[in-house]
């Protein structure tokens, strides 16, 4: 891993960013009728966007490499980017417009998601650029746009600790993946299609027994694996309410990684740090704006342990 003394970067960030259209239903959606009344709101989301800005908002040096349109969308992520302070040296064109998703979105927070990726499974990226960027780094998380996995070998060539975020995984022997989960030190997925993610953890461990695996189960907590064993953590309670679960698997891995990568906290912290900004995006309402801040998550996380975990 770079010395992080030396690097510009405490993290690149690799992967999709996007707008998010959040419809958020009144009452029980009734897909019967032609019509439903509801409020639709727009703000920057996908796993590149809030893994960013979460990075970013928390204090750490934060460079992006994705794609935007030339049009309202993508001028609107780079406003947001900056504001935020995140690096967009490795920001490019898709000539095929901005990212989109549309997420049906549940009265208790649940969602259903429809993914507009535009060009992802055909773009190159400046590799020469990337890899400059890459070289200031301390690490690098990606997600899985198709485009990203050309990235892989120059993070590996690099030395850099690379993590991933494999998302809503039906197999853990998924061809699409395969090449993120080879050369990721550092897995992270949603138990959203498994009771219990030990499949998941038993797939991969086997053929990778020095990978960490961390799975967010969303009101039944988080799990990990790694050479000490599979370890289960219960859900994190705060006072506000979940209202909005869009981003919580991001919240996840930001609190995880900037803990046990840059504050050098045990693994068993580290994921009680990550649970704690994912509860916190899970209090915000259709907006990356207003993720975990470092002050606040040192708080909870001192309130929750008394500093002794």
């Amino acid at each position: 891993m770079n010395d992080l003394k030396r690097a510009t970067y405490d993290v690149v960030v690799i992967g999709n960013v996007g707008i998010d259209t959040n419809v958020y239903f009144y009452g029980e959606p009734n897909f019967d009728v032609e019509s439903n009344y509801t409020e639709n709101i727009d703000c920057v989301g996908q796993a590149g966007g809030y893994t960013a800005r979460g990075f970013a908002q928390l204090g750490y040096r934060t460079a992006f490499i994705g794609y935007v349109g030339d049009d309202y969308a993508g001028h609107f992520i780079r406003d947001e980017f900056a504001r935020d302070g995140i690096n967009m040296a490795g920001l490019f064109i898709d000539p095929t417009g901005t990212g989109r998703s549309v997420n049906f979105m549940y009265p208790d927070g649940r969602r259903k998601n429809f993914y507009d990726g535009k060009a992802h499974m055909v773009l190159q990226p400046d590799i020469e650029l990337c890899a400059t960027i890459l070289a200031q780094a301390t690490f690098t998380h990606f997600s899985i746009p198709n485009w990203a996995r050309t990235l892989l070998p120059v993070a590996q060539k690099l030395g850099l600790t690379i993590s991933c975020d494999l998302q809503d995984v039906m197999d853990g022997q998924d061809p699409y993946r395969r090449d993120f989960v080879q050369a990721s030190d550092i897995l992270f997925f949603s138990a959203v299609n498994y009771a219990r993610p030990e499949t998941v953890f038993n797939a991969i461990q086997r053929e990778f027994p020095d990978k960490i695996l961390i799975s967010g189960m969303g009101a039944r907590g988080c799990a990990s694996c790694s050479k000490e064993g599979i370890a289960y953590y219960e859900a994190v309670d705060m006072p506000e309410p979940v209202i909005d679960t869009n981003g919580a698997g991001d919240g996840l891995a930001v609190g995880f990684l900037s803990s046990y990568l840059l504050e050098k906290y045990s693994l068993p912290a580290a994921v009680l740090r990550g649970q704690i900004a994912a509860r916190w995006t899970c209090t915000q309402r259709a907006t990356s704006a207003h993720l975990m801040i470092k002050e606040r998550l040192d708080e909870i996380f001192i309130t929750m342990t008394g500093g002794q975990l």
